[in-house]
């Protein structure tokens, strides 16, 4: 079995197949790899349509959607199935000369859009783009997570942003400002996992059975993120368990850091990574990206330490800062996480870039363990 691939036309001539044969195989679609080597996941006919349907119903009804992400990647087979579910066909983006001209190519009453948070950043420093996005009623953003000033910039410019959460095995986005699609169920383990059931869930791994079986179980999808739910009940995505690092005997979430240092003026955009350290065991290093109006007022080291450590402990603050041009990115939107160590000693990492010593005096809470 192989995975999904092809053109977004040939993605969808596929599709309508699928949906049409009595007795269809699963489709084949390609995790994207973010944080390893990624995995064929096998999704059945029916769980794409449950997903499709449930997504439809949750946005309000069937519109047209333009196609903005790969054909290939869930998020975009799902966006085509939508649109054959509502017996339409997606306005492919790379038809158009831009997103303001893909939009008015759409017809009908409602317009739906998929994006992730890359793409809504850059259409946000276009007027033009900001017009088209104004005109969806949906714009959905899932893949990675949203900066939180990112989803405020976007709706107070008018912009109707729905976060959503999911996976490959999931059939994409599950759950929608943080509360569960119909018939789809999530809960938590002991550590705060997210486990998730429903008729949307994949029918296993493509030649990796013992994998599957590991995360499949009793009905539910384990899987390796973390989260909570808010006072209102809804979920809010707060890590993975596998980003969680041990450094000076103390454990720190790096996504909870990166979160936080996305929310600095300075910084256009920033991933939070971790390596072998002879003092601490693992080193913390912020990989950022300076906003190019701010390119003179570039945030040193310990500006970094102090704006993590006003919200957080100062033991989970970077002990290093790399100065990049760019993060490394994957064809769907997301921080190509398994790049990132290797940029540390890279060409890529400009020669601004430098490993500041922190004097024991400033870590005496190490040790402590998290609070």
């Amino acid at each position: 079995m192989h995975p999904v691939s092809g053109s977004p036309r040939e993605v969808e001539r596929l599709l309508r197949r699928l949906f049409s044969s009595p007795a269809p195989e699963p489709l084949v679609v390609a995790t994207s790899g973010s944080t390893g080597r990624p995995k064929l996941v096998a999704l059945s006919a029916e769980a794409l349509r449950s997903s499709a349907s449930a997504g439809l119903s949750r946005l309000g009804g069937p519109g047209r959607w333009v196609l903005a992400l790969p054909a290939h990647y869930v998020a975009g087979v799902q966006v085509i199935c939508r649109s054959i579910l509502a017996d339409t066909s997606p306005v492919v983006l790379g038809e158009h000369l831009d997103l303001a001209a893909a939009t008015g190519a759409l017809t009908g009453d409602r317009r739906y859009l998929a994006a992730v948070p890359t793409q809504l950043h850059r259409w946000l420093a276009s007027h033009d783009d900001i017009a088209a996005l104004r005109d969806y009623d949906a714009v959905l953003l899932g893949g990675a997570a949203a900066r939180p000033a990112l989803l405020d910039e976007a709706r107070r410019l008018g912009v109707t942003v729905v976060t959503t959460y999911g996976m490959s095995e999931t059939c994409g986005g599950c759950v929608y400002e943080g509360v569960a699609l119909d018939r789809v169920a999530v809960a938590l383990g002991p550590a705060g996992e997210i486990r998730v059931a429903g008729p949307v869930l994949f029918d296993g791994y493509v030649d990796e059975a013992e994998v599957a079986a590991a995360v499949l179980r009793d009905g539910w999808l384990h899987t390796p993120d973390l989260g909570r739910f808010d006072n209102d009940g809804r979920l809010e995505v707060v890590g993975r368990a596998d980003e969680v690092v041990v450094t000076g005997g103390v454990n720190v979430p790096l996504p909870a850091v990166e979160s936080r240092l996305e929310a600095m003026p300075e910084l256009a955009h920033v991933a939070v990574t971790s390596r072998p350290d002879p003092e601490w065991g693992v080193s913390v290093v912020a990989v950022v990206v300076v906003r190019e109006t701010r390119a003179a007022a570039a945030p040193s080291l310990g500006a970094l330490r102090d704006f993590v450590a006003a919200e957080h402990p100062r033991s989970w603050a970077p002990r290093e800062m790399v100065t990049v041009d760019a993060l490394p990115m994957l064809p769907s939107g997301k921080v190509d996480r398994a790049r990132l160590p290797a940029l540390l000693t890279s060409g890529f990492v400009r020669p601004t870039a430098t490993r500041k010593p922190v004097p024991r005096s400033d870590e005496s809470e190490a040790g402590q363990g998290e609070r």
